[in-house]
């Protein structure tokens, strides 16, 4: 049963993992890129599924903070990785209200425990100046001025600030 769980899809994802690779496979009939790993491609249909190293730049498409009781705040992004996929995962080495959507970033594997094998996790790419790189957008930028529900985060008050945080019961 371990044998066979070392050869699914999963079991080779997680070793590459453990080596500090983030693999993904491409479809060999269509081209397209698999990922989270599968025996079947999803678009295509088709077993013929090749392993592929990523070289683990990619840039954030979408993120959000996650406040937790009891627990500093986190985020959770989407990644758009520069092979073609997309990943959800986390910005690390950073304020997680300082991720923005746009920022370039590099992968890193969380060493993961007895518990929880490696996983990915991203940090930011640095610019010459040594700030985070950044296509524009995210949170602080008015990006659809013309749209009120969109964009419209500049004067946003923190977490602390919000008027329907510690309401409940009230």
């Amino acid at each position: 049963m371990n044998e066979l769980k070392e050869q699914s899809p999963l079991g080779r994802y997680l070793e590459h993992c453990r080596k500090g690779e983030l693999a993904y496979q491409v479809c060999t009939d269509d081209g397209a890129p698999v990922f989270f790993p599968r025996a079947v491609a999803p678009k295509s249909g088709s077993t013929n599924l090749e392993w592929r190293i990523s070289t683990g730049l990619g840039t954030v498409y979408a993120t959000t903070v996650v406040f937790a009781k009891d627990r500093p705040p986190h985020n959770v992004a989407l990644i758009d990785i520069d092979e073609g996929f997309r990943m959800m995962s986390r910005v690390e080495g950073i304020d997680p209200m300082q991720v923005k959507i746009g920022m370039r970033v590099k992968v890193r594997m969380h060493p993961g425990d007895e518990k929880q094998p490696p996983y990915p996790v991203f940090t930011p790419l640095l610019s010459e100046q040594g700030s985070p790189r950044s296509g524009g957008g995210g949170a602080g930028v008015d990006n659809h001025p013309g749209h009120p529900s969109l964009g419209r985060r500049r004067n946003h008050p923190g977490p602390a600030g919000h008027p329907s945080l510690g309401r409940r019961g009230k």
